[in-house]
């Protein structure tokens, strides 16, 4: 026989050639052929044998938790509602009484986390192993497919996903209003003058879903329809009638690639021409034309100068022959 004492927030499990027998609580006890295990209540209690043959004992069993973890799950273990660790697949016990435990049990197996977890404990050092996170600016959109498969249309903000084996691709849209430059584009006349043409257009993404879903790589797509809109617009004339009309050029193509721009997903706000460059040649006749047309001005200018001094003098004569006294008066101011 020997004596055995268990303190507060102390427990003993009694043995008998290996079978357990009872659990015993805080006071002083005789045994007889008899082992006991002492367990200090403010730490997890480890089974020394089968847990389940333990949990027979309606006393031992109301006074432990057990908090059995499947395959895909996590567990959230706090103590006096501090986040101490997070128990993976296994099967965990603890004492009752004493610390206030509370466990809250997460399915990974799915995406969203639909659990009362709050942002600053999915962000802590224990949790965050587990968690996905995606950042949408303010300025952006974004379309989420799950698996390949597209599900919704993210606003801007941050997104919390349970880590897995699932695929989570996000495509983000800027929302805001971009530039989009038509740059080096020899095109031909309708009388086969070569030009180079270099143009700006201003956009911003209005559908997002037509944008990504419907159309791949929308903005190549927009650039080639300003560019053929601009060729169509440019061979329809000639080198002549296009330097009178090119004030038109912008408006046309503007409204040629606004249907289209719609399909894309996207909103067309502006185009222009930057410069249109001519070849060498040409930019010498052109030239040679500008100069030539001075030359005839100056020429009409003079010409028009002596006609108008000849009509005075002669106006001048005509009024000294009717007048004697006019002509004395020109003799003296001669003199």
């Amino acid at each position: 026989m020997k004596r055995i004492k268990v303190n507060a927030y102390q427990a003993a499990l009694v043995f008998k050639r290996g079978v357990y027998q009872r659990m015993l609580k805080e006071g002083t006890y005789w045994l007889w052929n008899e082992n006991a295990y002492v367990y200090d209540l403010t730490k997890p209690f480890i089974a020394p044998i089968e847990l389940n043959i333990l949990l027979k004992d309606e006393q031992l069993a109301k006074a432990l938790h057990v908090v059995d973890v499947k395959d895909n799950e996590i567990v959230l273990q706090y103590e006096n509602g501090l986040l101490k660790q997070v128990l993976t697949a296994g099967r965990y016990t603890y004492w009752k009484g004493v610390i206030d435990y509370e466990f809250v049990k997460a399915d990974l197996g799915k995406i969203e986390i639909t659990e009362n977890i709050d942002r600053a404990t999915l962000l802590s050092k224990l949790v965050a192993p587990y968690v996905r996170s995606v950042s949408v600016e303010s300025f952006e959109k974004a379309v989420l497919f799950i698996d390949g498969k597209y599900v919704k249309v993210l606003e801007n903000g941050l997104y919390y996903w349970w880590k897995n084996d699932i695929t989570v691709h996000i495509a983000r849209v800027d929302m805001r209003q971009q530039q989009l430059e038509v740059n080096g584009q020899e095109i031909l006349t309708k009388d086969k003058a070569a030009l180079r043409i270099n143009a700006w257009a201003q956009y911003k993404v209005s559908d997002i879903e037509k944008a990504v879903l419907q159309n791949k790589e929308y903005d190549k797509q927009l650039y080639v329809a300003f560019q053929l809109a601009l060729r169509e617009y440019v061979a329809g004339y000639s080198f002549d009638e296009l330097l009178e009309k090119k004030e038109s050029i912008a408006p046309f193509v503007l409204q040629t690639v606004k249907e289209k721009a719609e399909a894309l997903g996207v909103e067309v706000n502006g185009f222009g021409i930057r410069d249109i460059i001519l070849p060498g040649d040409v930019k010498e006749i052109m030239n040679q034309v500008l100069i030539a047309e001075k030359k005839a001005q100056a020429n009409t200018i003079m010409r028009r100068e002596e006609t108008a001094s000849t009509r005075s003098l002669l106006n001048t004569a005509k009024l000294m022959e009717e007048n004697a006294m006019l002509w004395k008066l020109k003799e003296m101011e001669y003199v």
